[in-house]
């Protein structure tokens, strides 16, 4: 179980920077809306807030 959570841990820190690089502050802001989506149970934030990452992300 604590192996799940810091392995989780490392990929968000990862896709957080990685995110940061690529795009800024946008990017940052659209991880943490998916995060408050999935966490909040709000479906159509996190998949919104994920395909406008991944759109974002191809375009970079």
């Amino acid at each position: 179980m604590l192996l799940l959570q810091v392995s989780r841990g490392l990929v968000e820190l990862a896709l957080g920077m990685h995110a940061q690089t690529k795009l800024g502050g946008v990017g940052v802001l659209l991880l943490l809306a998916v995060g408050v989506g999935i966490r909040a149970r709000r479906v159509g934030l996190a998949v919104g807030a994920a395909m406008v990452f991944t759109l974002l992300m191809i375009q970079a």
